[in-house]
């Protein structure tokens, strides 16, 4: 069993999920946003109270107040496998108010690996995939030439975080097609 709370936040409702033992927060989602609760094998039973659950409220609010709530303050359990595991790992590595390219993350990803090389969309397929957004920071990856790419929760939602963050996002630009997985 997983439970879940609503957080109305700037950038629209979201919905936070823990673990059936309420230690480990397990999705954050953006209503509406393409893979909305993925990959829980169940819909999360509503409960507040639950320390976890409001402990990343906490978190979210220190964020959109404006303050550098640091990843690792907050008990994580991301669900997906291992090569998904270690991209969300390079997230969580992003310094706030930075940016890195898919290309980026393919690179070290394929270090890890042991490979030469690896396709940008692939590590952009895992980054699609977090199911922790905001503070599994997917929102800062860019494509390659500074495009604005390839976020779940919208292109729209992605600025507004990143100008949360100070970055200038006029240095920028959406593409007419989206190369999003």
């Amino acid at each position: 069993m997983y439970y879940h709370i609503n957080y109305k936040s700037p950038i629209g409702n979201m919905v936070i999920a823990c673990d059936g033992e309420k230690k480990h927060i397990v999705g954050l989602w953006i209503e509406g946003q393409k893979y909305f609760m993925e990959p829980l094998p169940e819909k999360p039973v509503w409960q507040e109270g639950i320390p976890v659950l409001q402990m990343a409220a906490d978190w979210l609010d220190a964020y959109f107040a404006g303050k550098k709530p640091a990843v690792r303050d907050i008990p994580l359990a991301p669900q997906g496998g291992a090569f998904r595991q270690e991209v969300w790992k390079i997230l969580c590595e992003i310094p706030y108010g930075s940016v890195i390219t898919y290309g980026e993350i393919a690179k070290q990803m394929a270090s890890h690996m042991g490979k030469e090389t690896m396709s940008a969309q692939a590590a952009g397929g895992a980054v699609a995939h977090n199911p922790i957004s905001v503070i599994i920071p997917c929102h800062r990856v860019v494509g390659a030439g500074n495009s604005l790419t390839g976020y779940a929760g919208g292109i729209d939602k992605k600025i507004k975080l990143l100008e949360y963050e100070g970055v200038d996002t006029s240095v920028f630009f959406v593409p007419k097609k989206s190369t999003a997985p």
